[in-house]
């Protein structure tokens, strides 16, 4: 059985200040077909970080100016995707559990052998894509599919930043589905997971792939992030959405749907700013309830 992790599309940043230990390094990884990039310094290391994305880091640990160590620190604070791999003398007094407990996933011995590195890379991506698998089903709702709540705060956080940064307007809208406590009641759980499922189902036919993001975000309350989405692009997709649901005639549900802007001011801690947008999404959807559900409200 052939246990070795492809390494197709697998950047890995190499940080070294000797540059015939990064020449040897590189050779060895390009023959196993990584994509490398070369760093002289840690320094060196968190520029190329800042706009070159690397799976992985294999670091010396004796550098000037910025150890490996710190390097190690400034990785698992600032770029939590990018794993490392520690490297060392023979002669230095850095261990293995030093290493791994300041966040390292690997500890390795200079001068570096081939079948070593690949070995241990083979491990580590192995393990790199477990836990990245195990992520992605911590954020999905099981019974529709869609990203659960725990990734909308996630994901809510970065679309305001990103949007405040670039400067483009970014829609929040909070549905939920009206008289489905009786309908569930009354039709039984697997008709209430069918209504549950059809919504979803709807949510992502009705968005744009890999741009909108949709949710289900309790029982029966759903969330549909909009980025670079102006006010009237935003409320067609939500008639359509609301129209479809409709459509499909399940008894007296609807929808009451609240729409919201989700620009940051700057005037206040964001984290403050982005639980307010929330509420009056939130207030919007609730108002939309109290006049007479199956409508959609607008807080812009």
């Amino acid at each position: 059985m052939n246990t070795t992790v492809p390494a197709t599309d697998i950047s890995i940043l190499i940080v070294d200040d000797d540059s015939i230990v990064r020449d040897a390094l590189i050779t060895m990884l390009k023959s196993l077909g990584y994509t490398t990039f070369e760093a002289d310094s840690g320094l060196s290391a968190i520029e190329i970080l800042k706009n070159q994305s690397c799976d992985l880091v294999l670091s010396d640990i004796v550098m000037p100016h910025m150890n490996g160590m710190q390097l190690l620190a400034h990785i698992r604070s600032e770029f939590p995707n990018t794993d490392v791999i520690m490297a060392t003398g023979y002669n230095e007094q850095t261990n293995y559990v030093e290493a791994i407990e300041a966040g390292a996933i690997d500890f390795i011995k200079k001068p570096i052998e081939f079948a070593e590195l690949e070995a241990k890379l083979n491990r580590a991506l192995r393990e790199r894509d477990m836990v990245r698998r195990l992520e992605q089903l911590s954020l999905r709702d099981s019974l529709t599919g869609l990203l659960n709540r725990r990734a909308f705060d996630q994901r809510f956080n970065k679309e305001t930043e990103r949007a405040s940064r670039q400067n483009y307007p970014l829609f929040l809208a909070m549905l939920d589905i009206d008289n489905f406590k009786n309908y569930n009641d009354t039709l039984g759980h697997p008709a209430g997971d069918k209504v549950l499922q059809g919504l979803a189902e709807i949510l992502l036919d009705s968005t744009r792939t890999n741009v909108d993001m949709s949710f289900r975000v309790g029982g029966d309350e759903f969330a549909l992030l909009m980025p670079q989405t102006s006010l009237e692009q935003a409320k067609v997709i939500i008639q359509r959405i609301m129209d479809h649901f409709l459509a499909l005639g399940y008894g007296s549900t609807g929808l009451s749907i609240g729409l919201t802007s989700c620009r940051l001011c700057g005037t206040r801690p964001a984290q403050e700013e982005e639980e307010a947008l929330i509420k009056r999404a939130d207030k919007a959807m609730y108002t939309a309830k109290a006049q007479g559900k199956n409508q959609i409200v607008c807080d812009i």
